[in-house]
């Protein structure tokens, strides 16, 4: 027997659960997310800095206001070097930015149950390092989240779903060391890349 792939497609489809959620509604979702600064910066003695990538666990927990629109708050902390030029470690740094986003979730397409979202961000930096210029120091600032992903329901009644997210935060931070009279302007806005499984409550 030959199968087409557009049969082979139709019929996953047809077989695919779906979960419309209700207005009152929850949904909470533990993603695996990596972190990947976008960073431009200004140096008072010229140069540039730099600031590495991380893995982290992160949870989220979403209520929905109607069955398409809801508002979602992430939590999840993250630790970063510094890095001077690309070579010079400064340092390290641990960054706390929870993040709330308006989400406005489209009707099932396919497997599919995609969701656009933005909202404000507030990070928080912690535990900074001693490094060759002394102790870092950074300012907490307000910044900015953008937000696109897509829930794919699994499971006989599609309640749990696996889960795939991006977020671009726009926020910043100016840094300073105890040790040295070096400053620096330093646009982190890093792109946020997830994936991680869900349940409806």
């Amino acid at each position: 027997m030959r199968f087409s792939l557009p049969i082979l497609a139709a019929a996953l489809l047809a077989a695919a659960p779906s979960y419309a959620a209700e207005s009152g509604s929850w949904m909470l979702r533990l993603r695996a997310v990596e972190v990947a600064p976008d960073v431009s910066s200004t140096v008072n003695i010229g140069g540039k800095v730099s600031i590495s990538d991380s893995v982290i666990p992160e949870a989220d927990i979403t209520y929905f206001i109607t069955s398409h629109w809801a508002v979602e708050v992430i939590a999840g902390t993250t630790k970063h070097s510094l890095y001077y030029n690309k070579t010079t470690k400064l340092g390290t740094a641990y960054l706390l930015p929870p993040t709330a986003t308006l989400q406005y979730h489209f009707d099932q397409i396919g497997l599919f149950q995609p969701y656009l979202g933005a909202g404000p961000n507030f990070t928080i930096f912690y535990d900074r390092s001693v490094g060759p210029l002394g102790k870092i120091r950074t300012t907490d600032n307000w910044g900015f989240a953008l937000q696109a992903g897509t829930d794919i329901p699994l499971g006989s009644d599609g309640r749990y779903v696996l889960n795939f997210d991006v977020k671009k935060l726009f926020l910043g931070t100016n840094a300073s060391f105890s040790g040295a009279p070096v400053t620096a302007s330093v646009n982190i806005n890093p792109w946020l890349i997830g994936t991680g499984v869900g349940i409806h409550f």
